[in-house]
């Protein structure tokens, strides 16, 4: 595929991969709920695996220090996702 090229080579900024990773993210989770899994034990296991993934980048302490903000920012909104009504 020719985005993970242009990725592999450092041809887009961080906020296009990140835009590239969440729609590759999409692409799973609507995969994922097709074939019947259900969507809270996705959305634990995603969490369970992007926390992983942060400590092994980052640390423990780091990853607790990201993460101690997280209530606050749910509380704001930050994580809800405006649906449109037609």
């Amino acid at each position: 595929m020719v985005t993970r090229n242009l990725s592999a080579q450092g041809l887009l900024s961080d906020s296009e991969q990140k835009q590239v990773a969440l729609s590759y993210l999409h692409e799973a989770w609507a995969e994922a709920t097709h074939d019947g899994i259900d969507a809270d034990c996705l959305a634990q296991a995603c969490l369970f695996s992007a926390l992983s993934e942060m400590v092994g980048t980052y640390g423990e302490e780091a990853t607790a220090k990201f993460t101690e903000n997280l209530s606050a920012r749910i509380m704001r909104g930050e994580f809800s996702v405006v649906q449109s009504r037609q």
